[in-house]
């Protein structure tokens, strides 16, 4: 993406890295697009640079609506805030099946489309499972062919969502799958696990350092200090994963990456036998992919449903009042890794603040085989646990 631009370009991109809002975002990136030499080399710079302007635009559009709506008691509901544990945006083609998986998961009343790209905005709804609310978001049908404002609608709301369901039909083009995996890459949103990373955080004092596993390749940190530095920083901290180019190192300038776990559902193997090609694409990208028949549902809920806390890194965790005799069926999700001092602040800030100690049992075990634990005792998934206070 990096394209040799002017000092003029590179001192207007770090007005729009200093930005807060998305009004002043998007004047300094109109700004930024007016440095900018047109050529070959500047295109991919340049269509990146308007589509992140497009979501602005629509994210200011959606606040106002939604600020109107709540002032005038209705209008159109274009914002799709989190509600429930998880947020899952449910991607893919024209009549792959979205609409049908939403109704396998969910209450939703929504039919197919009569047309191909007839959903123009996301659409909520819950699956509901194990006491888990997982928000489900059909996004508009993806455009492979050309530039389209549902493309971008679809992609504002992956960037917001914790995972993805990519949903494609048996008879999948495998040069459409590469062409989905590509379109979000290059807006800097990774579906499969990426083997090369780069990301940069800006400082107040420090220097430039290089963190991570990773390398540069034909670079030392000198050339990444020099790369930041024509931008007008010199404070920041460069994290690096595999083995990665200075043209990525500055391209993580423009891009703010990020990687979205992604499980695959494979539809229509009702009436067409699964490709064994589109079976072995997902394998060998590294996405965890369902086979499923949507008109009889044959779809794990379960299994999903674990899949899915284990995808986004989160654990569920069942409370027991002192004085019941079993647990709320109702969990708490929280990211793995959390203490019971930090699930006693979620349930209540007293708790924390009073917190003696808890009792911790193995929901498959319970009430069997109780430990006494304190504050910083790790949970695990499927952990009951009792705080005394």
């Amino acid at each position: 993406m990096p394209a040799n631009l002017p000092a003029e370009a590179k001192a207007a991109w770090l007005k729009v890295m200093e930005a807060k809002t998305p009004e002043d975002k998007i004047r300094a990136m109109e700004e930024f697009l007016s440095t900018v030499p047109k050529h070959k080399g500047t295109e991919k710079l340049i269509k990146h640079v308007r589509r992140r302007m497009a979501e602005l635009k629509r994210e200011l559009y959606e606040r106002r609506e939604k600020e109107r709506a709540i002032r005038g008691g209705g209008g159109a509901r274009l914002y799709v805030a989190k509600e429930g544990d998880i947020q899952v945006a449910v991607v893919g083609p024209p009549s792959s099946g979205k609409t049908s998986l939403l109704q396998c998961l969910t209450n939703t009343t929504l039919r197919p489309d009569d047309l191909p790209f007839s959903t123009v905005e996301p659409v909520p709804s819950m699956f509901v499972e194990d006491g888990v609310y997982v928000q489900l978001v059909k996004t508009p049908s993806l455009v492979l062919e050309q530039s389209s404002e549902l493309n971008t609608i679809t992609l504002a709301t992956v960037r917001n969502a914790d995972a993805v369901l990519l949903v494609v039909g048996a008879d999948a083009d495998l040069r459409a799958l590469e062409k989905i995996l590509s379109f979000f890459e290059d807006e800097g949103v990774h579906l499969t696990p990426p083997s090369n990373y780069v990301k940069i955080e800006r400082r107040g004092l420090g220097g430039i350092q290089i963190i991570g596993g990773g390398r540069v390749l034909g670079g030392t940190l000198n050339d990444v200090k020099r790369i930041l530095n024509e931008y007008g920083i010199h404070h920041a901290v460069v994290y690096i994963e595999g083995a990665v180019a200075l043209d990525e190192v500055e391209e993580a300038l423009y891009v703010d990456k990020m990687y979205k776990p992604t499980i695959a559902v494979v539809t229509k193997i009702d009436s067409i036998k699964p490709a064994a090609d589109v079976v072995d694409f997902f394998s060998k990208s590294g996405v965890r992919y369902y086979l499923a028949d949507l008109r009889s549902c044959s779809l794990d809920r379960r299994r999903l449903l674990e899949d899915l806390l284990q995808a986004t890194g989160r654990i569920r965790v069942f409370t027991k009042p002192i004085h019941s005799k079993t647990y709320v069926n109702k969990p708490i999700v929280v990211k793995a890794g959390s203490t019971v001092g930090e699930v006693a602040a979620l349930i209540h800030s007293s708790l924390a603040e009073t917190f003696k100690y808890a009792v911790v049992w193995r929901r498959e075990t319970f009430p069997s085989h109780p430990k006494r634990v304190g504050r910083d005792y790790v949970l695990h998934d499927n952990d009951v646990v009792e705080i005394h206070a």
